[in-house]
């Protein structure tokens, strides 16, 4: 069920919304407010496949009964059973990760026959919630909510299948206070504006980017060479998609858990103007970011043992959070590429004494991201290739006949065809309405701040404007465009 759908828009999310005010509404009734959450989003998660929700289940409590063993171990003094529970707790966790996930990847690395494993929707993301939940349970033994709270904090819908990656510490306490909470109509007008606002993002936007994007990644796979336009098209499309799909998603996340009254933490925050890689990590993705930070580059030594190692560290890192989101070489060279950006920046800053112009730093900063979204986005190491040479114009630059007619001078840098094959549906008019979506598209991520500093007048006129859009791509459109990130 996507939240883009009109199920999940006219159905699904007002039953939720209803059953929740009911059962929050008496006394006695509040025993069964968060168990009717966790059903509902078990609901919604068996959606896709239903015999699935049996892995969820016995997840959330195979790990909180982890939880409870580590945190009792922990109490009692016995820092080193509970360190090694939490060990094979971790390690349990990505096993099954692992199989579900990797089985198939790494038998065609070897050349064995995949297994054919089916991946379970989410795995990755209520995976990294559980480790989380582990850890903490060592951490601070005294925090102990109960199975109820803890199976809302990892079903909870709203993040189950693309995050935000919430911390138990800062979320499960809501969830136990929430049945004796007044309702919040605020957070509800708030939450279903930035809903609508992040379903915009969606439909409106990323779902416009994709078609432009897709013919061009698409002409790459089947061994198409692309001119200098079509695969800049291409990937400065694919890089809008992403974009507003996932900020969409976020806002949407956001928005669905405010108006339970849940706050989860700001997930996106205009990347793309971000002047280093490092500052585009701690604005995309901000909770993986966060969670690859504390789990992974920390406990690697982090930058305590000299430069060398952080720098290992950091490639180590980047290429496990490139292998998370997804079981290709092609995700595991977007990861490299990123780890290779933040060492150049570290010996940069550590061996250069003069600092580049604000804008050339953002302009550097952006042409790299671009860079790496070719392989995170193309079908295989050829397709990259090939997608790459058209970007530095090695297979030429070619512009439609009219064009060059109507700008004469055009002739000396292009070469004239009857339409560019690879570039929307191959029609002269496709390149200026290209053009067009792409100008709008960029001035948005490039001018404008986060959803999360508007003020509520802009967030009204901003919910105004797109509204009948939003309206007419929910009911009309001929196709549901799943969130990229679900298949991570």
């Amino acid at each position: 069920m996507l939240f883009s759908s009109q199920v999940f828009v006219l159905a699904f999310l007002p039953v939720c919304l209803a059953g929740w005010r009911v059962f929050h509404s008496s006394r006695l009734r509040r025993l069964w407010a968060l168990p009717f959450l966790i059903v509902a989003s078990l609901v919604f998660y068996a959606w896709w496949r239903t015999e699935l929700v049996l892995l969820l289940v016995g997840s959330v409590g195979a790990n909180y009964a982890l939880g409870q063993r580590i945190r009792h171990l922990a109490r009692g003094g016995s820092d080193t059973a509970a360190r090694r529970w939490l060990a094979a707790g971790i390690a349990a966790n990505l096993l099954l990760l692992g199989w579900f996930k990797y089985a198939d990847f790494a038998a065609r690395t070897v050349g064995l026959t995949p297994p054919g494993v089916a991946l379970p929707l989410a795995i990755s993301f209520f995976t990294f919630q559980q480790i989380m939940f582990l850890a903490e349970s060592r951490r601070d033994a005294r925090g102990n909510f109960g199975l109820v709270p803890y199976a809302a904090f990892v079903t909870f819908f709203p993040h189950l299948i693309a995050g935000p990656i919430v911390r138990p510490s800062e979320i499960i306490p809501q969830f136990a206070s929430a049945p004796s909470r007044r309702l919040d109509a605020e957070a509800l007008s708030s939450g279903l504006t930035l809903f609508l606002i992040g379903l915009a993002k969606k439909l409106v936007l990323a779902d416009t980017f994709a078609p432009l994007a897709n013919v061009g990644f698409d002409a790459a796979a089947q061994g198409a060479s692309l001119t200098f336009v079509e695969a800049w098209v291409a990937v400065l499309a694919f890089a809008l998609q992403i974009y507003f799909d996932f900020s969409g998603y976020s806002d949407m996340a956001i928005g669905l858990a405010r108006m339970f009254g849940i706050r989860f933490p700001v997930n996106f925050n205009a990347p793309y103007q971000a002047a280093s890689i490092a500052e585009f990590w701690h604005r995309w993705h901000i909770t993986l970011s966060a969670f690859l930070r504390d789990y992974v580059y920390i406990p690697l030594g982090g930058n305590r043992r000299g430069p060398a190692r952080q720098h290992v560290n950091l490639m180590a890192t980047m290429l496990l959070g490139g292998l998370w989101h997804g079981a290709a070489w092609t995700f595991v060279a977007w990861g490299g590429l990123h780890g290779a950006y933040l060492v150049a920046q570290r010996l940069w800053s550590r061996h250069v004494r003069f600092a580049l112009p604000h804008a050339a730093c953002r302009a550097m900063t952006l042409l790299a991201v671009l860079i790496a979204w070719v392989p995170f986005r193309a079908a295989g190491a050829d397709a990259s290739l090939r997608m790459l040479r058209g970007m530095a114009g090695l297979d030429g630059i070619a512009l439609p006949q009219l064009f060059v007619d109507a700008f004469p001078l055009l002739t000396r840098v292009a070469t004239p065809v009857p339409v560019l094959l690879h570039l929307g549906d191959a029609r002269t008019l496709a390149l200026p309405e290209a053009a067009a979506c792409l100008l709008l598209g960029w001035a948005i991520v490039l001018l404008l701040p986060p959803v999360q500093d508007w003020s509520e007048r802009v967030r009204a006129w901003s919910l105004s404007g797109s509204f009948a859009f939003s309206a007419q791509a929910l009911f009309f459109a001929p196709h549901m465009t799943p969130f990229l990130y679900f298949r991570f």
